[in-house]
């Protein structure tokens, strides 16, 4: 919320270097440790849907020196919002505005290709553990682009129940999770019918949630509800999960040992989950308020 990218003392959490100046707004982040590199879009002055002046802007960081080192220009390409590292090495980035994946090669730090995903705004993506395929969550059009990621090319569309906020995919590649953006509940697509088979009601959620990430061991899945002020530890079989009350406007998170920090842009906090007692920890100020976070 106050366009700045911030560097945090991991143990005390103290904000050790701010880096400001950005145009309107940084959003979203992916860390590649092992490159010592981070990548923050520029989106635009607005939210989904109604974002009046798109940014077309990827920032590259430098970790080690904490700077900002240099800007990737994805025009004719729009709204950049969320990126992922896959398999093969590249970024893979949606530019909303534009309903395009743009591929990124991280050692060029240039734009190699783009695939459509012939949406209405490509919102958030995913990434299969085998690198086969990725998938766009379209949020108005109520459907999820399934896109062939060697080949980069479209295959089909599966089509939701509701709009959708946000998508995740469990470690066998099997399940899509996508989040409802209209009832607090969650719809599992097999990814082999490419049909919904189950939908998941969130326990003590009383509105809709909005960002589901899977544990890097794929042992938990966290979802956080915006407009509840909760996040939900489900279980990879979704039979149990719980609901932890956290602070205003919950959105990214980040996994480090048995702890889940959650990032909420509404106050300026960050909550500190203790998993295996699944309950609230600690928390701490970070900015205005951050909506994305990583270790490195």
């Amino acid at each position: 919320m106050g366009c700045k990218v911030l560097f945090l003392d991991a143990q005390t959490y103290a904000t050790r270097k701010v880096l400001e100046g950005f145009q309107r707004t940084v959003h979203e982040l992916l860390v590649i440790p092992e490159m010592g590199r981070a990548y923050v879009p520029i989106f635009g002055d607005g939210i989904h849907g109604r974002n009046p002046n798109p940014g077309h802007t990827l920032c590259v960081f430098d970790l080690r020196n904490e700077t900002h080192l240099t800007d990737i220009d994805l025009r004719p390409h729009i709204a950049p919002h969320t990126l992922k590292l896959g398999p093969d090495g590249l970024i893979y980035i949606t530019c909303e505005n534009s309903a395009v994946v743009v591929v990124i090669d991280p050692k060029t730090n240039t734009v190699v290709d783009t695939i459509g995903s012939d949406s209405t705004n490509a919102h958030r993506l995913i990434i299969a553990p085998d690198g086969k395929r990725l998938y766009t969550e379209n949020e108005e059009d109520g459907e999820v682009s399934v896109i062939d990621l060697p080949a980069r090319k479209l295959l089909g569309k599966i089509k939701t129940p509701q709009p959708l906020a946000g998508i995740a995919i469990s470690g066998d590649g099997e399940t899509l999770v996508t989040v409802s953006d209209v009832d607090p509940v969650l719809f599992l697509i097999d990814t082999k019918s490419e049909r919904v088979r189950k939908t998941v009601t969130l326990t003590d959620v009383p509105k809709a949630a909005q960002i589901a990430r899977y544990r890097p061991d794929f042992s938990l899945l966290g979802v956080t509800s915006l407009n509840s002020g909760t996040v939900s530890l489900i279980s990879p079989d979704f039979k149990t999960q719980t609901a932890i009350k956290v602070g205003e406007q919950p959105m990214d998170m980040a996994f480090r040992g048995d702890e889940l920090f959650v990032a909420c842009q509404g106050d300026g906090s960050v909550h500190v989950i203790d998993i295996p007692a699944r309950r609230w920890k600690a928390s701490f100020q970070a900015g205005t308020g951050c909506e994305s976070l990583a270790f490195f």
